[in-house]
């Protein structure tokens, strides 16, 4: 295989996690009885741009399908970090009902109906019917497609180029991720900015996030190389923030490198230099890291099967992908969890992919013992719900690298 970036053969191996389903193709009861496709999920490093990224074998049609089942109105902290977000940057940028914002993975206008809000034109590109759908019900312009250079011309034809261009998880989303960055620079006015948020390679390495790998994500992501992928297809960094979303992520701000003004912020060299201190630019940080993986699968399944040997009933709590690739490559199955809550309709009356453990919209009775909260990214937030909803009489677990026991 060679780097989806920069072409150079691809040797080093991050980590692997044997075979999984895509983790958003939730079961329905008409699908029970037919099989699932499952695909190797392993993850490499180029040694040239520093790059790490899965291995090929899931085409994005499939994986964003007209049943994909990410919503993101079901955060409350999403949805703040959103508003925080529009707030900010057109302060910053100064957009007005002048201006022209597009965001792409748009998904059901969680963030631009802050933009409608303020009247600020705006228009999202979203290629899953579901999730488009739920926009455009709150009057969300959205166009239905994959992104890219072609997209990007015929866009740029029809509407106009733009003052702001987003994408908030999506960056590592994308199979052709040249392709896609050059649709931006495209699209983007001669003073215009491109920002991208997504989660930060140094953060899953330094906290044993290995469940955020999936594939749907097709690139994980250092500065570094994000820099580089940038510049090849003519965007200059010029910020960048780091965020504590999704467990540690980086905001970038980029610009057009023919004609943008904007210096360099100190803080993206600070950045840099952080992630060659932390090993990034070298092999041997991502050789260590699939040894450690599996170290935490076994304690793992260990705190599970101990916590059953002692009667304890176990629920989960989110039926989110990063939980399913967890549960999968540790082989958990409803004997060791009997089901997981989530408010998301979209999910409720279907079965997780892989573990086939059923989702439900409220905790049955007898309550559980054990709530193994899978998203842990919103730990704060599912645990004001579980006060209300279980009245704290309930240990409730968390897991990344290790299990977090707490009231």
């Amino acid at each position: 295989m060679q780097c989806r970036h920069c072409r150079a053969p691809l040797h080093l191996t991050m980590v692997d996690l044997g075979a999984a389903p895509p983790s958003n193709s939730y079961i329905t009861p008409e699908r029970l009885n037919a099989p699932e496709r499952w695909y190797p999920l392993r993850v490499l490093v180029c040694e040239r741009c520093w790059l790490a990224q899965t291995e090929d074998f899931t085409e994005a049609q499939e994986l964003f399908d007209e049943e994909y089942a990410y919503f993101s109105s079901y955060s409350s902290t999403w949805l703040a970090h959103a508003a925080r977000y529009v707030e900010d940057i057109s302060e910053r940028l100064g957009l007005s009902a002048e201006s022209l914002v597009m965001e792409v993975a748009s998904n059901d206008g969680y963030l631009l109906k802050n933009f409608v809000a303020r009247g600020v034109p705006c228009f999202g590109v979203e290629p899953t019917r579901s999730t488009a759908a739920a926009a455009r019900a709150q009057g969300i312009e959205v166009v239905e497609d994959f992104f890219g250079e072609r997209l990007a011309r015929e866009l740029s034809a029809s509407r106009g180029r733009v003052d702001l261009a987003l994408g908030n998880n999506v960056l590592a989303h994308v199979p052709d991720i040249n392709d896609f960055v050059a649709g931006f620079r495209l699209l983007l006015k001669p003073a215009g900015v491109v920002t991208f948020e997504f989660p930060h390679l140094q953060a899953l390495l330094e906290q044993a996030q290995f469940d955020t790998i999936y594939h749907e994500h097709y690139s994980y992501l250092s500065l570094h190389a994000v820099q580089s992928v940038l510049e090849s297809q003519g965007l200059r960094l010029f910020d960048v923030e780091s965020l504590t979303t999704h467990g540690g992520s980086l905001r970038v701000y980029a610009q057009r490198a023919d004609v943008g003004t904007r210096v360099e912020s100190e803080r993206v060299r600070a950045v840099l230099r952080a992630e060659r201190a932390a090993g990034l630019c070298e092999a041997a940080v991502y050789a260590r890291f699939g040894r450690q993986v599996f170290e935490h699968k076994l304690r793992f399944l260990e705190a599970l099967i101990a916590a059953k040997r002692a009667g304890k009933r176990i629920a989960a709590y989110g039926a989110a992908a990063k939980g399913n690739t967890l549960l999968n490559y540790a082989g958990v199955r409803a004997d060791l969890v009997d089901y997981v809550v989530d408010r998301n309709p979209h999910k409720q009356g279907k079965l997780l992919p892989g573990s086939r453990i059923p989702v439900v919209a409220a905790f049955r009775e007898p309550a559980p013992d054990v709530v193994l909260i899978l998203p842990w990214n919103l730990r704060a937030e599912i645990m004001d719900e579980l006060k209300v909803s279980l009245g704290g009489e309930v240990e409730c677990w968390t897991y990344h690298g290790q299990v977090e026991q707490g009231a």
